[in-house]
């Protein structure tokens, strides 16, 4: 009889609420998850376990070449705007006759193979394998048939290759990655190098609001993670594995290391070979100038182009991640794994904060007409709500910091609005995310949907010191 006598504005009042309580619940329990990487970073760094070396690249140049062969692979599906300049910049930078450079085509990707021959010049440094099947397949077919041609090299020379080097068409080599690589594959068999998405002067909301995410990303959380001795996930680019470790993984998946029937192959490849026994490193190093070694790129400057590429990361890591992957079972794996896919989690409180945000104006608009009295906030809404806010206060200050570290003040306070930038991208993500989750549920087929480039850093005077 009580709720009967509720006017439709009550009701409102009501369910905006429980809602509302509902939301500062789970976002305060984020909030808490974030601090306490905060803190673990911040008392690692003050102890020591995490520090940013510097290596003077003269070290690195009067080493007699590498410890043994490299391969480097390098998928592609229609990039003939970026992969002659992938390829003219990687094979400067890295002058080691003991590298081998693998390019993937598909048959039906004339201009990819045309800027490939064209780039080359005939570098006997350079493979490029062309695909059997019509493209795009899956970007983990297209590495397997790399890994069959690696194979096959193998066994008609009597070389075996030391490690193999994955990278994307766009990607941006460091001089210093490769040596770097190549030593610290003797402590290790798995090291994964951080990644530089460069801000973009034409998309300076969409396109560079990946500086931020990655320079906190990798700046951070996958710092602690390396300190904390958790399995380090792939990035796809920028990591090395020993052949060893690729060639167990291949034994495991009938001669497939990359799995095809996930989006995220990279992401998984990482955390196989730590679940194989095998030791996973992330290595932030600087030069003695200050340069970070690191992966730069171009990421989507367009946003159908940016939530494309988001949905298949949260499809791949959050949703395929939990059946193909299950759980960590130390608590440090455990803990990053939750982390990892809370994604789908994130973007539907996203889209319930900003609908309380809407209906907090629409309470508001009604008290001031005299229509209903706002009720009172309790104690406990009030203090998730203050947790809250201190929260984002935190957030915004971390993404400035770290974003600033890599490129200047000026990214870093740009930041902090392009956080809701980054909250948009993320909602509409989820959404097709879980669609596409639920269609391969339903026997959809795993495809290529990859982003389309046309710009390459390697042709800015400005990389340098944008990337420094």
């Amino acid at each position: 009889m009580l709720f009967a006598s509720f006017t439709a504005a009550e009701w409102f009042l009501l369910v905006q609420h429980e809602l509302l309580l509902f939301a500062a619940a789970f976002f305060a329990l984020g909030m808490i998850d974030e601090f306490a990487l905060d803190c673990t970073y911040l008392w690692c760094r003050i102890t020591g376990r995490i520090r940013t070396p510097r290596i003077d690249e003269w070290e690195l140049d009067q080493l007699e070449g590498l410890a043994g062969p490299a391969a480097v692979f390098i998928p592609t599906w229609q990039e003939a705007e970026v992969i002659g300049s992938t390829l003219t910049h990687m094979l400067d930078a890295w002058a080691y006759a003991q590298l081998t450079v693998y390019i993937g085509c598909y048959r039906n990707d004339a201009a990819t193979i045309a800027s490939v021959i064209a780039a080359t010049r005939g570098d006997p440094r350079v493979r490029l394998v062309v695909h059997g099947k019509d493209g795009p397949t899956s970007k983990a077919d297209c590495l397997n048939r790399l890994y069959d041609a690696l194979e096959e090299d193998e066994q008609r020379t009597g070389v075996t290759a030391r490690l193999i080097v994955l990278h994307d068409a766009e990607d941006m080599v460091d001089p210093a990655a490769l040596p770097l690589l190549d030593r610290a594959l003797w402590q290790a068999d798995f090291v994964q190098l951080p990644v530089l998405a460069l801000p973009q002067p034409d998309s300076r909301w969409i396109g560079s609001h990946y500086s931020d995410e990655f320079a906190e990303a990798h700046g951070k959380a996958l710092v602690v993670r390396d300190a904390l001795g958790a399995a380090i996930p792939g990035a796809g680019v920028g990591c090395a594995i020993a052949r060893g470790s690729l060639a167990q993984l291949a034994r495991a998946s009938q001669g497939k290391p990359f799995a095809e029937e996930s989006l995220t192959e990279d992401y998984e490849l990482g955390l196989k070979i730590a679940q194989a026994g095998g030791k996973g490193r992330f290595l932030r190093v600087r030069t003695a100038e200050g340069r970070l070694i690191a992966t730069r790129a171009f990421f989507p400057a367009l946003l159908d182009q940016a939530v494309r590429q988001k949905t298949r990361w949260m499809h791949g890591i959050a949703l395929q991640g939990w059946d193909r992957l299950g759980w960590g079972r130390q608590p440090v794996d455990l803990w990053m794994q939750l982390r990892d896919r809370r994604g789908p989690l994130a973007a539907i409180l996203l889209v319930l904060a900003y609908s309380l945000l809407v209906c907090a104006a629409i309470s508001m608009m009604l008290s001031e007409l005299h229509i209903v009295a706002l009720p009172a906030v309790s104690p406990l809404l009030s203090a998730l709500l203050w947790l809250n806010l201190f929260g984002v206060a935190m957030r915004f200050l971390m993404r400035a910091c770290f974003t600033a570290r890599e490129y200047g003040w000026r990214q870093g306070l740009i930041a902090i609005p392009r956080t809701f930038v980054s909250n948009i991208i993320a909602i509409m993500a989820g959404r097709r995310a879980l669609i596409a989750y639920i269609k391969t549920l339903r026997g959809a087929p795993v495809i290529w949907d990859k982003t389309e480039h046309w710009d390459h850093p390697a042709l800015l005077k400005t990389v340098d010191k944008a990337g420094a």
